[in-house]
């Protein structure tokens, strides 16, 4: 509930702050006085425009504040994670408090002390800030808080019922079938999901006929050259070995005379290899009879031979192993085949193959799109039916509750000075033969509000005056109440009691203290017969300036009225004057008004 409202240079009003009755509270003063500023104060701290025109004369700055106190049900619910898409989903079920909370997790803000601050300020240069919990935030953030914790119903506020998504919103929170509306937004989603589903399938089906016939020919190519892993590697290398051919030939030859001239044709007279040498050395060494070092350097001299025999072995497999110009010109060919799958599907001849096997793959899944979407139609079948059989369920329990809900609006409105009227909420399956469901399932609904008898049936926003619709929203809200029981949200009334007098208004402020009962409710009035209802009742008041603040204009003060000063109030409500019969009659009507049953969370009127 709306536990303080502060104000400052909003208008007339230098200062002013209210705290509200947890039930009832009546704002009351003359005519002019003000007390529409209190109203544009609401709106500010909800996201409303900023109009620097509203800055009091000779203030660089307005501002608003509202506190708003949680029940422990809507905190808590925050830390328990319940309300984690509540705040996407108007139809949740959760109450607006939690929701409010849930929105306010988002922008990084959590209660303080069960308590929610919103303010906003706006410069006379025409710039505003909107303040959240103490952290600047965007003003869409306090308007979508503000909306789950306030509901206006003034004379432009109310207009907002006439949309279609508002009245199905009101008709389910009536209606109370939370689990049928989660029960077919299970199955829409599912439905939904199938259908963007089988949309991608059906967009892709023709560039996957060419993805299909790509993969098709590269497989193909990969498989007529029938590369091997590191096959373009050796190529090249020996590649490298034909093309420098006669180095090779001249080299390795004069390396293996060198060391064996026994494996070339090298002539004698050249000298002795280095085999021979060692060999010589060796059985010089031998021939030493003395054993020790010498016997162990004819050893290791041994060991140097037989290295370099495998030495000499392995050179002589390379001579004549060069090739020829043809095995050249073929290498080279291979080789630039090999290079152009590299270049597509590489770098490497590894990374081709694999390639290719992922290709093989992904040609088996687009080959079997069309058996594939077939297999999703049928599956989107049997989530229709599902859904359409929810629908429904959903639509059964709507029936019921409108039919309930504009019956009883109807008997309220007789009792609101407004008798002939009458109120039908008509639930019609959606006119689309082809595909009649959406996001909340199959019905069109509509509020259609006769203001007189004989009058034709409109829809709500286009058949009553501001004073008619004010009272009709207090009827629908009184029945919903009545229904479901406390809406855990602050209702704000205003222009309700537009063309009521004498026993109408006797019955239009015990409604409205009817619905302080399970909500708090705030009413501007200029009827006593209304204002005798609340548990609190503040007053506007006008006051000329003093003579030392000329620049400052008319103030308006705004004070809370209890005791004989209310019943003052009540008096020049009444009759415009405060004599000792008005006064009389000031006490009666305080204390006739008075529910039979006390209000939630207050004391009686008048206490």
């Amino acid at each position: 509930m709306l536990e303080e409202l502060d104000i400052r240079n909003l208008g007339p009003i230098r200062e002013a702050t209210i705290a509200p009755a947890a039930g009832m509270t009546a704002i009351t003063g003359e005519t002019g006085a003000g007390k529409s500023m209190l109203l544009s104060a609401i709106r500010l701290v909800s996201g409303g425009a900023a109009e620097s025109s509203r800055v009091s004369a000779g203030a660089g700055e307005a501002w608003a504040q509202a506190i708003f106190a949680l029940s422990d049900d809507a905190v808590a619910s925050e830390h328990s994670g319940d309300t984690n898409d509540a705040g996407d989903d108007a139809d949740s079920g959760f109450t607006g408090a939690a929701v409010a909370v849930a929105k306010a997790h988002d922008a990084g803000v959590d209660p303080e002390d069960g308590e929610l601050f919103l303010s906003r300020t706006v410069r006379a240069s025409g710039r505003s800030r909107a303040v959240l919990g103490g952290k600047s935030v965007p003003r869409s953030v306090l308007g979508a808080i503000a909306g789950e914790l306030v509901i206006i119903h003034g004379q432009t506020d109310q207009l907002k019922i006439a949309a279609a998504a508002r009245q199905r919103e009101f008709l389910d929170r009536v209606a109370g079938d939370e689990a049928e509306l989660a029960a077919y937004r299970k199955a829409w989603d599912a439905l939904a999901a199938m259908d963007e589903r089988l949309e991608r399938l059906r967009s892709q089906e023709s560039s996957a006929r060419q993805q299909a016939d790509y993969l098709r020919e590269s497989i193909d190519r990969i498989n007529r050259t029938d590369p091997q892993p590191g096959e373009d590697e050796e190529l090249k290398a020996r590649r490298e070995r034909i093309e420098n051919a006669a180095d090779i030939a001249q080299g390795v030859g004069s390396a293996l005379g060198a060391l064996d001239a026994s494996q070339v044709d090298v002539d004698a007279a050249d000298g002795a290899s280095a085999v021979e040498l060692i060999n010589h050395a060796v059985t010089s060494l031998r021939a030493i009879r003395v054993g020790g070092t010498f016997a162990e350097q004819a050893d290791r001299l041994e060991s140097i031979n037989a290295d370099l025999g495998d030495v000499v072995f392995a050179l002589s497999q390379e001579l004549g192993d060069e090739g020829s110009v043809e095995d050249l010109d073929q290498i080279n060919g291979r080789i630039h085949e090999l290079g152009d799958l590299t270049r597509r599907w590489g770098p490497t001849l590894a990374d081709v193959l694999a390639w290719r096997d992922k290709a093989a793959f992904d040609l088996e899944d687009l080959d079997a799109s069309p058996e594939k979407v077939a297999e999703l139609e049928s599956e989107r079948q049997t989530l229709y039916a599902a859904a359409l059989a929810a629908a429904d369920v959903l639509s059964a329990a709507r029936v019921a509750a409108a039919a309930d809900l504009g019956a009883r609006v109807t008997e309220e409105l007789g009792s609101l000075a407004m008798l002939g009227a009458s109120l039908e909420v008509r639930v019609t399956p959606r006119d689309k033969a082809d595909d009649p469901l959406g996001p909340y399932g199959r019905d069109d609904i509509a509020f259609l509000f006769t203001p007189f008898e004989g009058s034709p049936q409109l829809p709500m926003g286009k058949s009553a005056s501001g004073g008619e619709l004010s009272r009709l929203m207090l009827a629908l809200e009184l029945v919903a109440a009545d229904t479901r029981g406390g809406a855990d949200q602050t209702f704000i009334f205003d222009e309700v009691d537009a063309g009521v007098g004498g026993k109408a208004a006797v019955e239009l402020g015990k409604r409205l203290a009817r619905l302080a009962r399970s909500a708090q409710v705030i009413v501007v009035t200029h009827l006593a017969q209304v204002a005798s209802w609340a548990d609190a009742q503040f007053v506007v008041t006008k006051e000329p300036p003093d003579a030392d603040d000329d620049d400052l204009g008319v103030v308006t003060t705004i004070a809370e009225v209890n005791g004989e000063t209310r019943v003052h109030e009540i008096a020049r409500m009444l009759s415009g004057s405060e004599s000792e019969a008005s006064l009389d009659h000031a006490r009666e009507l305080l204390s006739d008004s008075r529910l039979t049953l006390p209000l939630a969370g207050a004391g009686a009127a008048g206490d």
